[in-house]
């Protein structure tokens, strides 16, 4: 692609001294089109497209830039055959390249031409065989970058690892699959036969460099395309804190901060309104709160791809990607109300009017997991939901550095994780534990599920966090 790129260069630098430069103003047909991008399924914009005589000896050369929808016109062009191509860097980060078409100009009347990027389905062909497109897997493909100067970084590990569900004769069993790859010397990536559906995470290492796990959704279309940034990090200890009167201590935490800077600002998904007070956070990382204008700035930030959290209260939690990197320029970040969430839950939770209607009597049978009905809420006597946690055992209530309640599940490769959390099927993890209380009063808890690790029920499972899933089911 480089050579081709460099060759019409060239040509257009001989043409333009052999050429006088009345020959623009010449008669001519012209081209027109559009460079289609196949995977946004939009416009390639700021693409250099060329046109260059295909016949001997020819020396024609016209070049044009697409605009922001994709379009391009080249005129002045003489009766012949001739070649049309583009480049971008699109196309490097794919690792592609965009094949020549074939033109011929006989009159001169406009004649139309499009290009596009290559289809997600022809890259997954060319890379994976055609036997990949048939079973219809995924592609996962990109280019990694140092956060320090934007340069393309080779060697780079990058791991991909999702859940995969099966069934025997020991009934459903899920399973952990890692695929790795390295990039190339221009930072390039390719990792086919991952999940064409769900979730899958994606790290990227090199010696101290690396990123967050960053959780990628697959599209419709079974193919995504990500440019990635690795950069330094450092780990500090943060202490815990406790609030007077609470006896519950909570554990010192480790956090990841570097040299970045990252702002932005938080708004509401309706109207755009700024939102004030807003917990925004890198995961595992330095956190801040927005002003009165929903404005933030996130210092000591590790360089890289991480994922940003933000939270507020009465708005659903949002997690986007983010690139910590010298000259980013501010995120936006949209958040939408909790009121349109904990309606769908209402409705939700209309049609599970007891837990047998989401199997809790049949998983109870089963004896996986820990299980807490109306007569063990009524023995305990909780003052809210959450007391019923600290009579489970391998289940604790700690206090983070902010002073806040979390739930805390025992793990087998760290001392406490986070588990998912769901009520009447609906997945409610971005409550804290006060909401949680606030929710569900004891007096309506008609079923509590608790599951470890690898023992969790497909319809409990979400993400990739190792750890386990609690679901509260409601009269």
């Amino acid at each position: 692609m480089h050579r081709l790129l460099f060759l019409l260069i060239a040509l257009s630098t001989i043409a333009g001294a052999q050429v006088p430069r009345a020959t623009h103003a010449q008669s001519g047909a012209t081209v027109t089109g559009v460079v289609q991008d196949s995977i946004s399924g939009g416009g390639l914009a700021e693409a250099t497209v060329q046109l260059i005589g295909a016949e001997p000896g020819s020396q024609f050369v016209r070049t044009a830039v697409t605009d922001m929808l994709g379009r391009f016109t080249l005129d002045s062009v003489p009766v012949g055959h001739y070649r049309l191509g583009f480049f971008h860097p699109i196309l490097d980060s794919l690792g592609a390249e965009a094949p020549l078409r074939d033109v011929y100009v006989n009159t001169d009347r406009p004649l139309r031409a499009d290009l596009s990027v290559p289809s997600p389905a022809r890259l997954n062909a060319a890379i994976c065989g055609p036997r990949a497109v048939a079973d219809s897997s995924g592609l996962i493909m990109g280019s990694v970058r140092s956060a320090r100067n934007s340069e393309p970084d080779s060697g780079v590990a990058v791991t991909a690892e999702w859940l995969e569900y099966s069934i025997g004769n020991h009934g459903l069993s899920q399973n952990h699959r890692r695929i790795r790859a390295t990039t190339a010397g221009n930072g390039w990536f390719a990792m086919c036969n991952v999940p064409n559906t769900g979730t899958v995470a994606l790290l990227a290492t090199h010696g101290t460099d690396s990123t967050d796990v960053i959780e990628i959704q697959m599209p419709s279309n079974h193919f995504v395309r990500r440019e990635i940034f690795i950069g330094a990090t450092r780990t500090v200890t943060v202490a815990g804190a406790t609030r007077p009167g609470d006896t519950a201590a909570a554990p010192s935490r480790r956090v990841h901060v570097g040299d970045g800077r990252l702002s932005g600002t938080v708004v509401t998904v309706a109207g755009e309104k700024p939102v004030a007070n807003a917990q925004v956070s890198i995961i595992d990382g330095p956190q801040t709160r927005t002003n009165e204008r929903g404005e933030f700035t996130l210092v000591d930030a590790p360089a890289g791809t991480r994922m940003l959290e933000v939270r507020a209260l009465g708005y659903y939690p949002t997690r986007i990607h983010v690139d910590v990197v010298a000259g980013a320029p501010p995120v936006l970040v949209a958040l939408p109300t909790l009121r349109a969430v904990l309606d769908t839950v209402k409705i939700v939770a209309s049609r599970l009017s007891s837990p047998d209607a989401g199997g809790f009597d049949r998983r109870k049978r089963m004896g996986v997991g820990h299980f807490l009905t109306p007569d063990d809420v009524a023995r305990f006597s909780p003052i809210v939901t959450s007391d019923l946690f600290r009579l489970v055992p391998g289940m604790s209530i700690q206090l983070d550095s902010t002073g806040e309640k979390l739930i805390k599940l025992k793990g087998s490769f760290e001392a406490w994780c986070d588990p998912s959390i769901f009520i009447n099927d609906h997945n409610m993890s971005f409550l804290t534990l006060d909401q949680l209380d606030t929710w569900v009063h004891p007096g309506e808890v008609k079923g509590i599920e608790i599951y470890r690790e690898n023992t969790v029920p497909a319809q409990f499972q979400v993400g990739l966090n190792g750890c386990g899933s609690i679901a509260i089911w409601t009269k």
